[in-house]
């Protein structure tokens, strides 16, 4: 392995240079990072975050950890912003601007443009004497040493503090909002997470068949109905209503077939599974796989409120929307 030792070495330079900004950042935390949290919580209009540079990608990460956390964000380029952009901000907005010097000449331009429009400003700089900072009324000090980087000029500490102290800004404001896992859920319906905290095994089951079968169904009829309706089980009901009287799996029938000698007169009551587990229509999928996983079995037949049969969730049900 080529020069593995001085890759392991920068490496481990690099985080711990950055590792030891975050820890002095994080101790230097006090009236001005609460300040800065209560003029976006009280506010009635949108965090407007705005950088140039490696500050503008890290202002379009702060506004969307904003926006999925329940602080309504949009970002402005600094440059576009001094050359006609600055519209987009309203009456009631912040003006959230980040800059590692604070001396950017269109930084401070916007700064000034800030101010004339009589928005609040907080600067997210790494100098408190800087320009940007002296036209703030809340001022993050994101203080950087050095560059993590061997020559100490490309943004590396800077950039980092400056995403922590946006996390940290979305996250004060995620507890003073109340923010709870279901509200993420809305933020987040598409992805994993969100999947956990509102999909139910009503959104998954119904797009199954129900098979069934009677406790007297011949056996020959009963593997038909499993092999058509493709779940590797079949619900056996109490004749004339919906209620279950127990279930078939491929295991059942595969002990069954271990055992017996005769099978010209096996009827589905002599296979089935009297009292099987079953799951409540209305419970979150990921209860669901839970109960999957506890007892080692891929389908529960699932139930409404009066324990009528609805028909079945399978474990590819769960793998296919991500949750497994």
């Amino acid at each position: 392995m080529k020069n593995a030792s001085l890759i392991l070495q920068v490496a481990t330079k690099t985080l711990e240079i950055e590792a030891s900004a975050l820890r002095e950042m994080s101790a230097s935390l006090g009236d001005a990072f609460v300040g800065s949290v209560n003029a976006i919580f009280s506010s009635q209009g949108r965090v407007v975050a705005t950088g140039i540079g490696k500050t503008a990608i890290v202002a379009q990460k702060i506004v969307a950890t904003f926006n999925s956390t329940g602080t309504p964000a949009i970002f402005l380029h600094a440059a576009d912003a001094i050359h006609g952009d600055i519209g987009m901000v309203q009456p009631n907005d912040v003006v959230l601007c980040i800059s590692k010097s604070g001396e950017t000449a269109e930084i401070k331009m916007l700064a000034l443009l800030t101010r004339q429009l009589g928005n609040p400003l907080i600067a997210m700089v790494g100098r408190p004497d800087s320009t940007l900072a002296q036209r703030a009324e809340h001022v993050l000090h994101t203080p950087v040493d050095r560059e993590a980087d061997p020559n100490d000029l490309a943004p590396t500490t800077s950039t980092t503090l400056q995403m922590a102290m946006g996390d940290a800004l979305a996250t004060a404001l995620l507890a003073l909002r109340g923010f709870s896992p279901q509200d993420f859920a809305r933020y987040h319906p598409g992805g994993s997470l969100g999947k956990q905290l509102y999909l139910r095994v009503s959104d998954l089951h119904a797009h199954n068949q129900q098979p069934a079968v009677f406790p007297q169904t011949p056996l020959h009829e009963t593997l038909l109905e499993m092999t058509a309706k493709c779940l590797g089980a079949t619900a056996v009901l109490v004749p004339g209503t919906r209620q279950l009287a127990g279930i078939i799996t491929d295991g059942d029938l595969r002990r069954m077939l271990a055992r017996a000698t005769d099978l010209q007169n096996v009827v589905a009551q002599d296979i089935m599974t009297a009292t099987p587990k079953t799951v409540a229509n209305d419970t979150l999928a990921i209860q669901a796989l839970a109960m999957l996983r506890a007892h080692s079995i891929t389908q529960l037949p699932v139930v409404d409120s009066a324990g009528q049969y609805l028909g079945f969730i399978h474990l590819h049900d769960l793998l296919r929307e991500g949750l497994v």
